[in-house]
């Protein structure tokens, strides 16, 4: 026997086995023992972090196929894997940001190939897509800013401030029925009320070995987070910040939701998930989120100027500032009690001021900032004795404008006025009772969000960032299926316009 039939016996033989049968043979079970073995004892001898590593390429690779074929699913995916990002980085360095980056593009290159064929951009026609646009080449620019101390800064931030905007087009693009709306919602909903199940479990179980050893590797994360003696609760997240703001918004979205027609069961969920959540953000301890909420309550309230929901807001503030005036002990009433008094919150704002009104000559005399990535945990590491680099500017508004200078900040500021006029538009035009209470959440999340944008930066931190471009392309699509904002207010068709069957194929595929 030859040399080539002896290749082509066995490729035969492997494409019968492995092809045709697909390992469903005695073959298929050694090898995958062996694979087994293999990988057991590379995990013993070289420890859990290539497990990890090993699990996150099986996953990611078809993962990342998976976006490509179906961006629906793909954003799914990524509202999922942005919860876990800061948990996964405390257990190992591994690079699950870029992974977030990776299936955005992929997103966005499968949606380019299919508009070769289709050649149908009306999914962009909105008013909201120009403004991110203009954002998005605001900061592409800043690569050029001559002021600008280091390119690799621009590159780090940029992921952050522009390239998690290509979500938006990513939503607007796949959301094409009112059931990939409701599934992505419920996906959002889970992974808050999941993150607040982990945070209460921090609280009255403990934290595991990694936190506490990550807690304890740096003085500062230390300091921040173990107050009036005890440990604030952080969940997935990096610090309690962060999950306390996700929290308030995350219960004002389920409180907005239980006004809807949906059964007594769903509210009650809502319900019970809007509460721990509440006790979730008590126990991380931040007062940005405290403040958040009530303003939360006060625009639903607005929003919806109904009898018994304005009496629920006035006995709500009645039995809030009966709590902020009563003494306690508590630790946790306490930060929450800080949060209004101006003896002790006062001082943080008014070195917030002082800072501030320092760095205002800087942002008057440079109109298109000090560069991308100029402040903050880049601006440290890549320009380490600038200026800027040890300005702590405690602030999305004011890093935008230190960044980006005072000309980025108005583009900035009017990209959030549109967002907020827009939605707010939507939610009064639109007429059927489910896309109007999801309207409610989405529009009471955006005010939230822009009010939490002067103390912290709220909308770049994940998983929030994720969060706001995905519900950001659900409002601009969701009136799309409303039949008396189409017969009324929209004057041009959309080709891709929902239709009634395109929810029964998911239902039945589901």
């Amino acid at each position: 026997m030859s040399a080539s039939q002896a290749i082509e016996n066995i490729q035969k033989w492997l494409r019968a086995r492995v092809i045709l049968q697909k390992l469903n043979n005695p073959t298929g079970l050694i090898l995958l023992a062996c694979v087994a073995i293999v990988v057991g004892l590379l995990i013993a001898y070289l420890g859990i972090k290539l497990g990890i590593v090993m699990l996150a390429g099986i996953i990611g690779l078809p993962a990342l196929a998976a976006c490509f074929v179906n961006p629906r699913f793909g954003i799914g995916v990524i509202i999922v894997v942005c919860f876990f990002v800061q948990f996964i980085g405390k257990h190992v360095n591994a690079p699950i940001g870029t992974l977030l980056d990776a299936m955005m593009f992929v997103m966005i290159f499968s949606i380019l190939v299919n508009q070769i064929r289709k050649r149908d951009w009306s999914f962009l026609r909105n008013p909201v897509t120009i403004p991110v646009l203009i954002w998005i080449f605001i900061n592409l620019i800043q690569v050029a800013n001559p002021v600008a101390g280091s390119k690799m800064a621009w590159l780090y931030t940029v992921r952050s401030m522009a390239g998690q905007n290509l979500l938006f087009f990513i939503a607007c693009y796949a959301l094409t029925s009112k059931m990939a709306i409701k599934t992505i919602l419920k996906v959002i909903l889970a992974m808050l009320l999941l993150a607040a199940l982990y945070g209460l479990k921090q609280e009255f179980i403990g934290f595991s070995s990694t936190e506490i050893a990550w807690l304890m590797s740096d003085p500062e994360r230390y300091q921040l987070i173990v107050q009036w003696g005890r440990m604030r609760i952080f969940s997935f997240f990096s610090d309690p910040t962060t999950y306390g703001i996700v929290m308030a918004y995350g219960a004002l979205i389920c409180i907005s939701l239980a006004t809807g027609p949906y059964r007594l069961f769903i509210k009650g969920v809502l319900l019970v998930s809007a509460l721990l959540m509440l006790m979730s953000m008590a126990y991380g301890g931040s007062r940005t989120p405290v403040v958040l909420f009530p303003f939360g309550i006060v625009i639903f309230v607005l929003l919806t100027l109904r009898k018994e929901y304005i009496m629920a807001g006035f006995m709500f503030f009645i039995l809030g500032a009966g709590l902020m005036m009563k003494g306690t002990s508590n630790a946790v009433l306490f930060r929450i009690q800080s949060a209004f008094d101006p003896d002790t919150s006062g001082d943080t704002m008014n070195v917030r001021f002082e800072n501030q009104k320092r760095i205002q000559p800087f942002i008057h005399t440079h109109p298109f900032g000090g560069g991308l990535g100029s402040t903050g945990l880049w601006g440290r590491r890549f320009t380490p004795n600038s200026m800027l680099a040890q300005f702590p500017h405690d602030s999305g508004f004011v890093r935008v404008a230190v960044e980006l200078g005072w000309t980025g900040l108005i583009v900035y500021m009017w990209v959030l006025f549109v967002i907020l006029t827009t939605s707010v538009k939507y939610y009064l035009r639109v007429k059927d009772p489910e896309i109007k209470v999801i309207y409610l959440g989405i529009t009471v999340f955006f005010f939230v969000l822009t009010l939490a944008s002067y103390p912290q930066e709220a909308i770049v931190q994940l998983p929030t960032s994720i969060i706001f471009y995905s519900l950001l392309g659900i409002m601009v699509r969701l009136k799309d299926f409303d039949p008396h904002y189409q017969k009324y207010y929209e004057k041009k068709p959309i080709k891709n316009r929902y239709t009634a069957t395109e929810d029964t194929e998911l239902e039945q595929n589901q």
